[in-house]
């Protein structure tokens, strides 16, 4: 084997450990006598520790590339790469004990999740339009198959079939995007495409953002953007509660990052024909998650909406198009994927003799039930909001002073105003947990795992402003990496400075 090879072959370590591993977790489970899900449930969370150790491994300051340039490592992909596989990680150890008292417990359920991982890995590092679409596939397609794992609910199968059908209508839109990109640029690696795409005057061809705004629309759907978002709600309300709080944090934390490196990559240079995109729809997501929240009654569905309205947060920060901003998403998705396990896993312990809840009037007088659920449930509803002195304060503050520094104050007014609306529903829960009386049938106790698991990240959300320098300074250095390679031309800021301040 020439060194060359055996250098790519490092650098696709995590991804290669979690694929193989998932072929044996598949022989284990086809040919043990026993009923093997719990064995493969363990051996799934440690491959993935094993390929998150692997991924922080990658200390270098350095960028590097592997398949000739269409794999690339940098701090970046390593920070969220561990975001991710540790998401998939806790996603799975929440999941047990939900799966076995619903019937549902199948070892085939993380061995899907350690291959939408892996697709999710290979999404992370794509440097390459073929990469990217063989990355977005494999993640997909096991999502696919978890969202409707419940064969026997109609909601379930449902859920699945919308997300499937969604799903192939947003990847056809993807790939039209990527063939026009490639007619024009004449290569589908994101650093010669970038030499393509350079704006004349401040402009780009129209024919050129065509193509670009088919390859966003693809992506903004994997992020649930406005307004490609129609599959959340439903999906998130008919999917396995384990599964929805999978879909809530570690895909969102993939599709961000494969955003964020497609356009500053392959595009940094035409960021005025982009910015306004992501303004746009970043706004809208907001607005959307604010507004259509109020008036749901299922917790789940809710979840879905805030989904929605999170990465519109999000997205202010991305629309600063800097180091900054890339760093204050990063930032964002991280505290995100923590408050959003943390609250399904309350969600997931809302259960009655009778059997799990959903709806958020069953929280009446959980207070005085089930006081630490209530308290975990509480502390993370006003993170969400942007409560200080919680982490989701800080998330929101580092987006919108991104923003602002970018000159764009009009989108961090519209961000604070959002996030107001938004803080009604959040307290609304708070006010059922706490000033209404407690209904007839009381909430069953939390399982031991799931405690324990609300407990350290509502801690962590509570606590973040004791010590946040760790994780600021992790996501400062990731943000360097992927704008390092960026050469975002004085002529595209310029204009689109402009444009920003209009």
């Amino acid at each position: 084997m020439t060194t060359q090879f055996m250098n790519d072959i490092i650098l696709i370590l995590p991804e290669l450990v979690l694929f193989l591993g998932a072929l044996g977790l598949l022989m284990v489970g086809a040919f043990s006598e026993k009923d093997a899900t719990r064995t493969v449930d363990y051996g799934a969370v440690g491959l993935l520790a094993l390929a998150a150790v692997l991924a922080a491994g990658y200390s270098s300051d350095a960028t590097a590339y592997a398949f000739n340039k269409s794999f690339v490592m940098d701090s970046f992909a390593s920070l969220m790469k561990v975001l991710t596989f540790g998401a998939t990680a806790v996603a799975i150890v929440m999941s047990q004990r939900f799966l076995r008292r619903e019937k549902l417990a199948r070892f085939e359920y993380s061995i899907l999740l350690v291959l939408s991982a892996t697709g999710m890995g290979l999404m992370i590092s794509a440097n390459d339009l073929i990469s990217l679409y063989m990355g977005i596939e494999l993640q997909s397609l096991a999502l696919y198959v978890v969202a409707a794992i419940n064969r026997d609910s109609l909601r379930s199968t449902e859920a699945g079939l919308k997300y499937f059908v969604l799903g192939a209508l947003s990847s056809g839109m993807l790939l039209y995007g990527a063939s026009l990109i490639y007619g024009f640029s004449g290569s589908t690696n994101f650093n010669e495409i970038a030499l393509a795409f350079q704006p004349e005057d401040g402009i780009l061809p129209m024919a050129q953002v065509i193509g670009l705004v088919f390859l966003m629309a693809g992506l903004a759907f994997k992020i649930s953007a406005v307004p490609f978002h129609m599959w959340t709600p439903d999906v998130y309300e008919g999917a396995p509660t384990s599964v929805t709080a999978f879909f809530a944090a570690a895909p969102k934390l993939a599709g961000m990052a494969i955003f964020l490196r497609v356009m500053m990559t392959g595009f940094g240079d035409a960021m005025v024909a982009w910015q306004q995109i992501i303004i746009l729809i970043s706004v809208a997501s907001m607005a959307l998650g604010a507004f259509a929240a109020i008036g749901q009654q299922n917790i789940k569905r809710l979840m879905a909406y805030s989904s929605i309205g999170h990465m519109g947060f999000a997205l202010v920060g991305f629309a600063a198009v800097s180091p900054a901003g890339v760093s204050s998403v990063i930032l964002y998705m991280a505290l995100y994927a923590v408050m959003t396990l943390g609250t399904f896993a309350c969600i997931l312990s809302m259960r009655r003799d009778s059997g799990p809840v959903e709806k958020i009037e069953d929280l009446a007088g959980l207070s005085q039930t089930r006081p630490f659920m209530a308290g975990c449930l509480a502390i993370l509803m006003f993170s969400l909001a942007g409560i200080p002195p919680m982490a989701g304060f800080f998330g929101k503050l580092f987006v919108f002073r991104a923003a602002m520094d970018a000159g764009l104050y009009s989108l961090s007014i519209l961000g604070v105003l959002a996030s107001v609306v938004g803080a009604y529903y959040y307290l609304r829960i708070v006010k059922t947990m706490y000033l209404d009386p407690p209904t007839d049938e009381i909430n069953v106790p939390m399982p031991r795992e799931l405690s324990i698991l609300a407990g350290v990240m509502t801690a962590f959300t509570l606590l973040f402003f004791v010590y946040p320098a760790p994780l600021i300074e992790l996501a400062n250095m990731a943000g360097a990496a992927l704008t390092q390679g960026a050469d975002l031309g004085q002529a595209g800021v310029d204009a689109a400075k402009s444009i920003s301040t209009r």
